[in-house]
């Protein structure tokens, strides 16, 4: 199964794309890019990196609301992301949050603990810690600008190796002029949702089983971020690979088979 859908969140959608055939259900939560772009119209793209998942997993992966209104908080997301699965008739699945999006499953682990089996946390952080807010100020500094190159080009440089950056950074100013949104107004929800964002007290309600999974050059959530999350929620596995940062998920070739075989 591919599938493109949406469900009815209160005024407003939530979009998202569904792959796979298997009776277990994985929830994928992207981070802040979800500000510049949806899931819509994207599921056979995405499902690429899931092709051993499909056998065993129907795979979801779901946008934010489309309407957030002022003060929409990361709990907020959880909370619609939980009404969004049980909509869907999702009763309980393995969840991979990516950046912002390993904020959110923090969230729905803690606020709707019977909805998450497994739980994968993916280069994110339980707090806006200084290298974060630093990160994520200065986006929004250039979207208020209009400066769409320098943010993305910025995010690139805070997210790829060096390895990866010398092949491929010449590459950023024109991939920045196909990615402009018509309106920031969805990326400065999110990212004014991270500023915002702490849940390090309440990382104890936690219980599922947790792979924290991290690159210890993280110029975007830091490098004490996944530390802190390993200690503080019980049950919890932490991988860390060597000279990679924010784009782990992207550069590591056993990324992905390295959450299948957790989630299975």
């Amino acid at each position: 199964m591919i599938k493109n859908g949406s469900v009815e969140i209160g005024q407003t959608q939530m979009y998202y794309a569904a792959f796979g055939n298997g009776s277990k259900k994985m929830i994928v939560l992207p981070g802040l890019s979800d500000g510049l772009a949806t899931v819509r119209g994207k599921a056979w793209i995405l499902s690429l990196p899931y092709i051993k998942f499909l056998r065993d997993f129907t795979v979801y992966m779901f946008s934010r609301k489309n309407e957030m209104p002022d003060g929409y908080r990361i709990e907020d997301m959880a909370d619609d992301l939980a009404l969004a699965m049980k909509t869907l008739g999702i009763e309980k699945a393995c969840v991979l949050g990516v950046s912002q999006g390993g904020m959110i499953a923090q969230c729905l682990a803690i606020r709707h603990p019977e909805m998450v089996d497994k739980i994968v946390l993916a280069v994110t952080a339980p707090n806006a810690n200084e290298v974060c807010q630093e990160a994520v100020s200065g986006w929004i500094e250039m979207v208020n600008r209009g400066d769409h190159e320098a943010l993305m080009v910025d995010t690139a440089e805070r997210m790829y190796s060096e390895k990866y950056l010398r092949k491929n950074r010449r590459y950023f100013p024109m991939i920045a002029r196909f990615t402009k949104p018509k309106s920031y107004e969805r990326f400065l929800r999110n990212a004014e949702a991270i500023l915002n964002f702490d849940v390090r007290n309440e990382l104890d309600q936690i219980q599922c089983p947790t792979l924290i999974i991290a690159g210890d050059d993280d110029k975007t959530v830091g490098n004490e971020a996944y530390v802190e999350l390993h200690e503080r929620i019980n049950k919890s596995e932490l991988y860390v690979y060597d000279g990679l940062g924010h784009g782990a998920y992207e550069e590591a070739k056993d990324f992905y088979e390295r959450v299948f075989m957790f989630c299975r």
